[in-house]
């Protein structure tokens, strides 16, 4: 019985990981639309191939335990795939870091567990470092009311990447308050972080953890941080008031043609060498306590490799409990500290400055 199915094998991040599955004994099924790109990968790796929109999942499962959806943009994708799963009881893992498609499958969560399936999205550097730390911080500090989280990347996107991050530009910002999330503009607030690597001025981002880390940790109040610097801190803040302009369908066929032409990924070199740093803190509002933790992760893309292949052996394995999961619900907050090159260290005596 064929036990998993890739679909966007040969998108930038699914060629990885089908090659990363067959480099530790597995032998998936390589899926996608286009039936001559998937061929050459099917070809190189020697592994079979299933040419399909979306929309047609419901028929190509056969034989099939777990999808790994590398396929994005995932709000296009995600949706028909877990359809499909959850129809044909099949477990459904991606890699998105969008946060309507983290919403839509949670509230799938009684439809998985009826199915008796999973419904794991996020099992790549969007959302697994920062979703495992939020459970490590939150076991820290049991009674913490806000969480703020942060990352600091080094290296280039996937086209895919790209393309679901043009498909965004006009959609603002998001944070969560009160258990309840609530748009914001791009760049709302901004403070001074020590990702780990030295002091940074980071601005809000809409990160896939507003979503999930409500569900991980219970803690009503979210915000996800990135560094920018200065000039690109303008922009953002001044993109609020273009985005029905990004919005536009020309300015978006426009920028996707872009993407395609010019965007390639980082290099296995550039994999090989990078390192994320990704830092979290909670607070008791109340008391005023506080705890803070880092990662140090390899690059995002070699992170997103590991952890993607690992929670789909572990899935197969019947690791991951049914119904909608995070990674830390389904393995815990130290599911990040055995992927290979993660290192988390604990700090008590936080002094970041907010503005």
């Amino acid at each position: 019985m064929t036990a998993l199915l890739v679909y966007g094998a040969y998108g930038y991040t699914g060629e990885l990981v089908a090659g990363e599955l067959c480099s530790r004994g597995h032998d998936p099924v390589l899926a996608g639309r286009n039936g001559a790109k998937l061929g050459r990968v099917g070809t190189r790796l020697g592994c079979e191939t299933r040419a399909f929109p979306v929309k047609d999942a419901d028929g190509h499962l056969d034989g099939v335990d777990v999808v790994l959806n590398c396929a994005g943009p995932f709000v296009e994708t995600a949706e028909p795939l877990a359809d499909a799963c959850l129809g044909a009881g099949v477990d459904y893992l991606d890699v998105t870091g969008e946060i309507p498609v983290f919403e839509s499958l949670a509230r799938r969560d009684d439809d998985a567990s009826d199915a008796g399936a999973t419904l794991l999205p996020g099992v790549g550097f969007d959302v697994v470092p920062t979703d495992c730390l939020a459970a490590h911080l939150v076991g820290r500090l049991p009674d913490a009311t806000h969480l703020a989280l942060g990352f600091e990347p080094h290296g280039g996107i996937s086209p895919g990447t790209a393309a679901t991050a043009v498909g965004q530009l006009g959609e603002g910002g998001a944070v969560r308050r009160d258990g309840r999330l609530l748009s914001v503009p791009p760049a709302h607030r901004q403070r001074r972080i020590d990702f780990g690597n030295g002091t940074r001025t980071a601005v809000t981002f809409p990160w896939g953890d507003v979503a999930t880390a409500y569900r991980s940790t219970g803690i009503p109040n979210v915000e996800v941080y990135i560094p920018v610097p200065s000039g690109a801190r303008r922009a953002l803040k001044a993109s609020k008031y273009l985005g029905p302009l990004f919005d536009a369908d020309p300015v978006q066929d426009g920028l996707q043609s872009l993407v395609r032409r010019f965007v390639d990924g980082p290099d296995a070199d550039e994999r090989e060498t990078g390192r994320a740093y990704v830092w979290g803190e909670v607070r008791n509002d109340a008391t005023g306590e506080t705890a803070v933790s880092r990662l140090v992760t390899p690059e995002t893309y070699a992170f997103t490799v590991d952890a993607a292949s690992t929670a789909a052996e572990r899935t197969l394995d019947g690791d991951a409990p049914g119904g909608y999961q995070t990674p830390a619900t389904a393995f815990g907050a130290d599911f990040v500290t055995t992927l290979d090159g993660v290192t988390r260290t604990d700090d008590d005596d936080e002094d970041d400055d907010e503005s």
